[in-house]
């Protein structure tokens, strides 16, 4: 009897125990919720969700231009071919854009279906968020945004195809014409919305710190995951692990075939084909393999599968194109001095850079530099302002690492003291730059790349007084 009370009160420990943990999770999981989660996933999915919207209208918009551009020339050219080629071109964005109206996503991406997932659990377990009536309405505001966002990402999946099938329409209908320019400027319009597509596909993929901490708090919890094995996305598309004594659970299973009673059925079949049997079955099983690789190689080449995989025709691709502004800007830094007898420099010249890649070749850009002076040793250290350089670069890659790089700078190379000084532009010195330049990989947290240039200033000899001509710079980019 003594032992059973023992086991009772065991029980109720760690049963109020778990309580208790569960109760401290909740709060630390509500304090997270509260500061911003929520916030970040409505702002996150409308920004994508107004930009797909933007980007697919403007698609739309392009194409039918474009063809109405060509059923204009090839009217007078062949007005029964014009006729034949675009009859049916009106029903054809008709039926597109009564297909768009009800678009529900039909593609698994993970962060959305988590993101989506975890937004519906916390409208069905309040217990997770604030009480407060503006939470609440936050949160489903979330939630309609993000059913907006899973929609629209559907519709640019049939847009997409939609282009891709009107575009070699097009091609098989007007190639025999020679509209090769007009026919190559439609390719480059679809493959670029591709490319667009698969850009905002990719800042799915990398969650925020708020949600990522989280995801990772709802995750602990039993409650969370048990929630997202029944109601994911992923859990529509596949069956995933449920609990044994879940009746729902047991009756999907019934009737299909186990693991070891299909391990026991080949090798029943393969111990009644004889001594060499084995060695047959796995001949056949690698030649299978070969056949299905050899299968998915050519879906690739054929432009199936991921929209990764397409390749343009006809022109090069700028991979920088569907890059927004911020990841196509480079900063830069370099710091170099001039060495004195002593420990110290005399002077630091301490530069900064903003690069706009225009493609994967050329980048253009603006900086400024600074140059401090530190006195003769340390004995002597004097900080002073020993002038100031305005910076206009531009850089092409030659082959491989390296670049020809050019750029025109305005240099004040006098000491000063206030900055009214440097509004007398007839102190300013003008140097033209022309170089090579050669860009080396780093490992580092900070840097990505270090850039070496050997310039030559071919103004320098019309400087008073005359300037150095060659200039060696060490920049890093961040």
């Amino acid at each position: 009897m003594f032992c059973m009370m023992n086991r009772i009160l065991i029980l109720l420990i760690l049963f109020y125990a778990a309580q208790d943990l569960f109760a401290q999770d909740s709060v630390q999981i509500t304090r997270q919720i509260s500061t911003g989660y929520i916030d970040a996933v409505a702002v996150k999915a409308k920004s994508l969700e107004e930009k797909l919207d933007k980007k697919s209208e403007k698609a739309l918009n392009q194409l039918q231009k474009q063809e109405e551009k060509l059923r204009s020339k090839l009217e007078k050219i062949d007005s029964i071919a014009a006729k034949n080629a675009f009859a049916g071109a009106e029903n054809k964005y008709k039926e597109l854009a009564q297909k768009l109206k009800d678009s529900k996503l039909r593609q698994y991406i993970p962060m959305i279906d988590s993101l989506s997932t975890s937004l519906k659990f916390l409208e069905a377990n309040p217990q997770f968020i604030s009480q407060a009536k503006e939470v609440k309405e936050k949160l489903k505001e979330a939630i309609s945004k993000m059913e907006a966002l899973k929609g629209q990402l559907q519709k640019a999946e049939d847009i997409k195809q939609f282009l891709k099938e009107r575009k070699q329409y097009l091609k098989e209908q007007l190639s025999k014409f020679g509209f090769t320019k007009e026919l190559k400027k439609i390719n480059k319009q679809v493959y670029y919305y591709a490319q667009q597509l698969n850009e905002y596909k990719e800042i799915l993929k990398y969650p925020k710190k708020t949600e990522k901490k989280v995801l990772e708090l709802l995750a602990k919890t039993k409650l969370f995951r048990d929630f997202m094995r029944k109601n994911s996305m992923l859990a529509s598309l596949f069956r995933m692990p449920g609990d044994p004594n879940d009746p729902a659970y047991v009756a999907s299973l019934a009737g299909l075939q186990t693991r070891a009673q299909v391990n026991s059925l080949i090798q029943t079949q393969i111990a009644a084909g004889g001594p060499n049997a084995q060695a047959q079955f796995q001949q056949n099983l690698q030649a299978a393999q070969s056949q299905l690789n050899e299968l998915k190689d050519k879906i690739l080449k054929a432009g199936g599968g991921s929209s990764n995989a397409e390749m343009p025709e006809g022109f090069k691709p700028n991979n920088q194109k569907t890059k927004s502004f911020l990841k196509r800007i480079e900063l830069g830094t370099n710091i170099q001095s001039q060495k004195s007898t002593g420990f110290l420099p005399v002077t630091s010249d301490i530069g900064v850079s903003a690069g706009y890649k225009l493609n994967d070749k050329s980048i253009v850009g603006l900086g400024a530099s600074y140059k401090m002076g530190w006195g003769q040793n340390l004995r002597n250290i004097r900080i002073s302002h020993q002038g100031l350089s305005a910076r206009s670069f531009i850089d092409w890659k030659l082959k491989g690492s390296l670049w020809v790089s050019g750029g025109f700078e305005m240099n004040y190379r006098s000491e000063f003291r206030n900055f009214n000084v440097l509004q007398n532009y007839s102190s300013w010195q003008q140097s033209g730059l022309i170089g090579i330049s050669k860009t080396v990989p780093v490992k580092s947290k900070f840097f990505k790349k270090t850039s070496l240039k050997l310039l030559w200033d071919f103004l320098s000899y019309q400087q008073v007084p005359r300037t150095q001509p060659v200039i060696f710079r060490i920049g890093y980019n961040f």
